[in-house]
């Protein structure tokens, strides 16, 4: 655990969850624009959270060695991630436990401050039905995936919240 901690204060442990985090959007830009794959609201609200998790790194990055900016860190990449796995879990809900009386917004519903599918619609609009598997890979469907990448990302989190604990022994 004294490793991890002392790898928390590192560039490189916050700038590999960035670069993560990049490869997921990416990703999902990739379905969006190449493989012409409709966003759905969760999608959209999905990628979001992933999008948190991306600043909590930058945060991370900017004074890994600075308590603060370290747990501002932390504490971003661990709310964002959880608001992950409970989003894919619900949009799963959608997909495979289809009810008339839970169903998905029809339009994505940001803050009036901050309508990032006005200003980003190419990344932000969905269009997208929530109920509708539209890929599958290993037998797992994007939401699922999801639920794994986020569940991931929260179990990496915990370990590294515990190694704070563990801190230099002195000699």
């Amino acid at each position: 655990m004294q490793h991890l901690n002392t790898f928390s204060k590192t560039r490189l442990a916050w700038l590999l969850l960035l670069l993560s985090i990049i490869i997921f959007e990416g990703c999902a830009l990739f379905f969006q624009h190449v493989m012409n794959l409709a966003p759905c609201v969760m999608c959209v609200y999905e990628r979001v959270a992933m999008m948190g998790i991306g600043f909590a790194a930058i945060i991370g990055l900017i004074a890994p060695k600075n308590t603060a900016f370290r747990w501002i860190g932390l504490a971003g990449w661990g709310y964002c991630a959880y608001r992950g796995v409970v989003l894919a879990h619900q949009h799963v809900g959608f997909q495979f436990n289809p009810s008339p009386f839970a169903t998905c917004d029809l339009f994505v519903q940001f803050p009036s401050w901050a309508p990032i599918n006005h200003w980003v619609p190419w990344m932000f609009e969905a269009y997208g039905d929530c109920a509708k598997v539209v890929w599958t890979f290993l037998g797992q469907s994007m939401p699922q995936w999801l639920v794994i990448i986020f569940g991931a990302n929260l179990i990496v989190w915990a370990i590294m919240v515990i190694a704070q604990f563990f801190g230099n022994k002195k000699a």
